[in-house]
C-alpha cells in the first residue's frame, strides 16, 4: 500500500504540531517550512484534519494550530484513515466490498490470496495503530540528542 502525498503531508503536519505540544499554537507557515509542505496544500489538509477532530485552530497574532488531543492519544493509523479512508492493501477487504463486486474482483469470496491480504492488513494496522505521535516525537528527540557535532579548530 502506497500512501498518497496528501497523507504523508498530513502525518508530517500532525508530527510538527505534536513536537510543539503543549507549548501553544503552531503557525501554518512554520509547519510548512519545517516539514517541506506547500502552504496552500497544507491549508486544505489542516481543514480536513480539523473536521476530523484531530486539530483545532486558534485565531489572532498568537494563533495557529494545536492538537485536539494529546500526542499520545493520536496514532499514525488514525491520521491515515482520516485522509485515505482505509488502511488495507486491497479494496476487497474493505467493508461493503461484496456489494461492489460488480465493479471489483470477479474472484471475491473465493480468492486464494484473501488470507495473505488479511495478514498484510493486520500487520500494517499493528504498526500504524501501535505508533502514536508522542512515540514519534520521543524518537526524534532521542535521535537529535545522539547527534553531537564535532567542531575542530
Amino acid at each position: 500500500m502506497l500512501l498518497t502525498q496528501k497523507c504523508l503531508y498530513a502525518v508530517r503536519a500532525i508530527f510538527e504540531i505534536a513536537a510543539h505540544h503543549p507549548d501553544g499554537p503552531v503557525k501554518i507557515g512554520h509547519i510548512a517550512r519545517a516539514q517541506a509542505i506547500p502552504q496552500r496544500f497544507l491549508e486544505a489538509i489542516l481543514t480536513q484534519l480539523k473536521q476530523a477532530g484531530f486539530v483545532e485552530s486558534r485565531r489572532g497574532k498568537l494563533g495557529g494550530y494545536v492538537l485536539a488531543k494529546a500526542p499520545s492519544a493520536i496514532t499514525v493509523g488514525d491520521i491515515i484513515r482520516a485522509v485515505e479512508g482505509r488502511l488495507g492493501p486491497v479494496e476487497c477487504l474493505e467493508e461493503g466490498a461484496e456489494e461492489r463486486n460488480g465493479k471489483g474482483c470477479p474472484l471475491y469470496g473465493c480468492c486464494s490470496f484473501s488470507e495473505l491480504w488479511q495478514q498484510a492488513r493486520e500487520a500494517l494496522s499493528r504498526v500504524y495503530d501501535g505508533t502514536t505521535f508522542q512515540d514519534l516525537v520521543d524518537r526524534e528527540r532521542k535521535r537529535r540528542d545522539r547527534y553531537v557535532p564535532l567542531y575542530n579548530i
